[in-house]
């Protein structure tokens, strides 16, 4: 007991058409489909600013040690730090 077997399938399908008919089991068909389509969508939309939020904030940050290597004071204290460091 646990698994989903074929004949369980079956048993479902036929207690469905028994219930609606043959005639709505499409327009079921069609609703079920849509509403699933919709529900993905919304939660793509959900999903998309939190996961590209973070990512393009750490992209567009450059690192402290880059921000002043081109000056010459930055050069001059980076120079001064690491004479200590040693």
């Amino acid at each position: 007991m646990g698994a989903i077997e074929p004949i369980h399938i079956l048993i479902v399908l036929i207690v469905v058409l028994l219930l609606f008919g043959a005639k709505r089991l499409p327009e079921l068909g069609k609703s079920l489909g849509s509403g699933i389509r919709e529900f993905k969508k919304s939660t793509q939309e959900l999903r998309g600013p939190v996961e590209e939020g973070p990512r393009a904030a750490a992209v567009s940050v450059a690192p402290p040690a880059q921000l002043g290597s081109g000056t010459p004071e930055a050069s001059a204290a980076d120079e001064s730090a690491s004479g200590r460091d040693i």
